[in-house]
C-alpha cells in the first residue's frame, strides 16, 4: 500500500485518484470514507477531527475489503497521527511500501481549497485549524512508520494535476523498482544455496 500525505488542498485526493486510474489501485480517502457515513458532517464543517479509533475501525474495515480482493490500496489522509499511525506500525506495517508527502506553500493551499468551496473548506479559521493539526502530526507519524522500514518521498505539488503526477509516479516507480531488484537478488541467492 501507498500512503499519500499533505495538507488539505495538497492534491491527494487528484492525485491518488489518478495513480488509481492508471495502477489498478483502490483510492482509499479517509475523508470520503467518513463523509459517506453521513454521520460527522457538523463535526467536519468545524475542522475538527473525528475520533481516532472510530476512523480507523472505518478505514480497517474498506482495507480488508481491499486486501480480500486481491488489490492493493492507495491511503489518502490516514494515518492523520500518531495514535492512528501506531495501529498501523503494529497491525499492517508489514503491507506500507511507501509514503509520498505532497509540499505546497500555505497560500497556494487556501486558494486551491477556496476555488474547491466544499462546505468544511469555507471557513479560514476551521481551515487554519486543520493545517496546525496536520503540520504537527506529519512528521511524527513519518517517523513511526520509517522506524518500521517504511520508504518516505517529497514531491513538489505546485504545477498542473498532470506535472505532481509525474513526479509522484517516478517516485512509485523507483521503490516498486528497488522492490523487484530485491526479489530477484532474494531469488537468485537461493538458487545459488541449492546448487
Amino acid at each position: 500500500m501507498i500512503i499519500l500525505m499533505g495538507l488539505a488542498g495538497s492534491g491527494k485526493s487528484t492525485q491518488g485518484k489518478m495513480l488509481a486510474d492508471e495502477t489498478g489501485r483502490v483510492w482509499l480517502s479517509a475523508g470520503q470514507v467518513l463523509r459517506e457515513t453521513g454521520q460527522f458532517d457538523e463535526i467536519m464543517k468545524q475542522g475538527v477531527l473525528v475520533d481516532d479509533m472510530l476512523t480507523v475501525k472505518l478505514m480497517a474495515q474498506k482495507m480488508a475489503e481491499v486486501v480480500r480482493s486481491g488489490r492493493d490500496a492507495i491511503l489518502d489522509g490516514f494515518p492523520r497521527d500518531v495514535e492512528q499511525a501506531e495501529w498501523i506500525a503494529e497491525n499492517i506495517a508489514s503491507v506500507i511500501k511507501l509514503i509520498v508527502r505532497i509540499n505546497v506553500p500555505k497560500d497556494e493551499l487556501v486558494r486551491r481549497l477556496e476555488l474547491r468551496g466544499r462546505a468544511d473548506d469555507l471557513d479560514r479559521g476551521a481551515i487554519e485549524k486543520r493545517f496546525q493539526i496536520v503540520e504537527q502530526n506529519i512528521y511524527s507519524v513519518c517517523e513511526i512508520l520509517k522506524a518500521k522500514g517504511v520508504a518516505i518521498r517529497d514531491i513538489d505539488g505546485t504545477g498542473t494535476p498532470e506535472e505532481v503526477y509525474e513526479r509522484l509516479k517516478a517516485v512509485v516507480d523507483e521503490i516498486e523498482g528497488a522492490e523487484r531488484m530485491e526479489m530477484t537478488d532474494i531469488v537468485e541467492d537461493s538458487g545459488a544455496v541449492e546448487r
